[in-house]
């Protein structure tokens, strides 16, 4: 299906409705900077969060590769998808009714959407079956079960909709097709039947078993979690995948949690529903649970769309088992936890309990699981934790092997105060409290760590290679950092342009794309959002003054920064002209995003097979030649503009 078959209100109704931050949430994880937000581009690789979305534009771009568009281009670029497929998809999310100006189209459109809805409802009625079974004569021992061993009271039994699943093999099999006659494939597909061994009829998935409901974020039952209440084998067991349910995408009680992570500003890993149900019920609510599978990608970014601070306590088992599932989340999210972008904490309950347990055998539970969480360690520090532990400090290979280990964990961190603390951090561990042992190991281990990882490229093939890239387009390059240099000269030294400066940034949606001056212009914006520097000339100064102040605590910027900072004379003939030369500035602005744009689309482009993806193919075409088209106009403005300085 084409674009061109979507009726014209369709797309006007998803691009209203769709949050573009809430979207690409799924796939990056952002942090709010000002009024847009930031994170890693999923594009490229890269260390810092060179990728920003503006929720006022709905729009988002990348200053490192140059990717940037609406929603619809960004499903499509991630995902692979054609625009008829991310229409589609968003449709189904928002629940937006789609329409298509081909009658037959619309009529198969509307099957496959109402193939969802009526599973939701299946598995609504399958949940009511259960709870009403719960409550009667055949559900005692399930009834038993949650009260006694689980000290779950009814209300708890209700909020979370528990219940019971009958022995019989086909009872649930006869109430739905039979009684409420839903199509028999229907309820297969919504993971409730199964077809006998035989190949003769079904029966029912779940037998003599407790039943917890799993529903999606907005409340709705997507399939179910449960325990045997005999000898059947696997204790725990989950509906299969589904159209509506995939485990490793899904979190346990994240509906019944979303909003106390958002107060709280932190969100609770446990590994089981029963640990989850029993933390909502002490009054510890921003508790969410996996579902019998290793933490993804896709389950932690879920999470942080919801706190604003990117805190994530991971709460597992003390045992090996738990320690594993706490490595293997860990790594998942390696990027994210080096680079700082989360802030992960790790708590093991004491005695190797998990909170279930751990609720029962403490009168005052909440109190006591909450001091645990306020002094639950530090990802890196769990992990130094786990690297001593059952180590003879003292016997000299145990010693290395420990901090070859060290080594490789602290040399990953990326923020420089970080890594200084835990380079101190390490050998003291290592010295074990001898002050006068500290100082050797300190200058060993940072010995160490200047030496090159297994693995990693030198800083000088590192090096090279960056040569290399800037060697592939110095001009632009170039003509982009003098621009950018020029653009903050005549902000900061001539005050009269400032608001059309800014007022221009804005309106062509232009912004910094290198390091040092997109960190100037976010100070900049900051200290004028603090102090009033429209007064007399000295209090205009003020704000350079302040700015030096600041720029002390970057001496990675101070270099490139300086010039800007400080007139001298080969850079003050610059301000004898700066209404040219903020007009020459922008203009090489706006060409450097149109040669980014034109090189990302014929990416893309050259990656298409002609074949399968003519829609999406004739997409970046047309993107890359209006982006030509720019970009000719914009090389002509920018000549123009410097032959004008020339000339005066």
């Amino acid at each position: 299906m084409s674009s061109s078959r979507f009726h014209p209100d369709t797309i006007e109704t998803i691009r209203d409705r769709v949050d573009i931050v809430d979207v690409i949430s799924d796939s990056v994880v952002l942090k709010k900077r000002g009024k847009d937000y930031q994170g890693l581009c999923p594009f490229h690789e890269e260390k810092t969060p060179s990728f920003t979305v503006s929720p006022s534009k709905q729009l988002y771009y990348c200053f490192g590769c140059g990717a940037g568009g609406n929603v619809f281009k960004f499903l499509m670029e991630v995902g692979k998808q054609s625009f008829s497929e991310v229409v589609l998809d968003l449709a189904r999310r928002y629940q937006i009714e789609v329409k298509t100006l081909e009658p037959e189209q619309q009529e198969k459109l509307q099957r496959e959407l109402s193939l969802r809805e009526q599973l939701y409802e299946i598995l609504a009625v399958a949940g009511n079956f259960y709870q009403y079974i719960l409550q009667q004569p055949e559900g005692k021992t399930a009834l038993e079960y949650l009260q006694s061993e689980r000290n779950f009271d009814q209300e708890t039994i209700k909020t979370w909709g528990l219940g019971y699943a009958p022995q019989g093999w086909e009872t649930l099999h006869r109430y739905l097709v039979e009684q409420k006659r839903y199509p028999v494939g229907l309820v297969e597909q919504a993971g409730l039947i199964q077809p006998r061994k035989s190949g003769k009829g079904y029966v029912d998935r779940f037998r003599d078993r407790a039943m917890i409901p799993i529903k999606d974020p907005q409340g709705r039952i997507i399939g179910f979690g449960s325990r045997t209440l005999g000898d059947d084998e696997p204790k725990y067991l989950n509906s299969p995948e589904t159209p509506l349910f995939d485990k490793s995408k899904t979190l346990f009680a994240l509906d019944q949690a979303r909003d106390a992570i958002r107060k709280e500003d932190q969100a609770i890993i446990v590994e089981g529903y029963f640990d989850a149900i029993a933390l909502h019920a002490a009054a510890i609510k921003p508790v969410v649970a996996s579902l019998g599978t290793a933490l993804s990608k896709d389950h932690i970014r879920q999470l942080l769309r919801y706190t604003e601070s990117k805190q994530i306590i991971y709460n597992f088992d003390a045992d090996q088992a738990g320690i594993t599932a706490t490595q293997r989340g860990i790594k998942e999210i390696e990027p994210l936890v080096y680079s700082g972008q989360v802030q992960l904490r790790v708590l093991n309950l004491p005695g190797g309990k998990d909170a279930d347990e751990f609720l029962k055998s403490h009168p005052d539970a909440a109190q006591q699981y909450r001091q645990q969480l306020e002094t639950a360690p530090f990802w890196i520090d769990w992990q130094i934790d786990q690297l001593i532990k059952d180590q003879d400090l003292n016997q000299p290979h145990q010693v290395q092997k420990v901090t070859d280990e060290m080594v490789k964990l602290v040399n990953r961190l990326q923020d420089v105060t970080l890594r200084t603390h835990y380079i101190r951090h390490c050998a003291e561990i290592l010295s074990q409290g001898d002050s006068q042992q500290t100082p050797l190991y300190l200058e060993s281990f940072r010995n160490a760590l200047k030496k090159p990882q297994k693995g990693k490229k030198s800083s000088l093939s590192q090096t090279s290679s960056t040569e290399k890239n800037v060697q592939s387009f110095p001009t632009l390059s170039q003509l982009l950092a003098q621009a950018e240099a020029l653009l903050l000269r005549v902000y900061l030294h001539c005050p009269g342009y400032r608001s059309s400066i800014f007022e221009t940034l804005e309106e062509k949606e232009l912004l910094f794309s290198l390091s040092p001056y997109r960190w100037l212009w976010q100070k900049i914006l900051e200290l004028e959002a603090t102090y009033d520097f429209s007064g007399d000339h000295q209090q205009k100064n003020l704000l350079l003054t302040q700015l030096e102040d600041e720029i002390t605590q970057f001496p990675e910027y101070e270099k490139a920064l300086k010039s800007v900072l400080q007139l001298q004379e080969t850079t003050s003939t610059d301000l004898q002209r700066p209404g040219l030369v903020v007009k020459a500035s922008i203009a090489t602005l706006e060409q450097t995003n149109c040669e980014k744009q034109k090189r990302y689309c014929l990416q893309q482009w050259q990656q298409l097979d002609g074949n399968t993806d003519q829609e999406t193919i004739d997409y970046y075409m047309k993107q890359f030649y209006e982006a030509q088209r720019q970009l000719e106009l914009l090389k002509q403005q920018r000549q123009f503009s410097i032959q004008d300085i020339i000339s005066n």
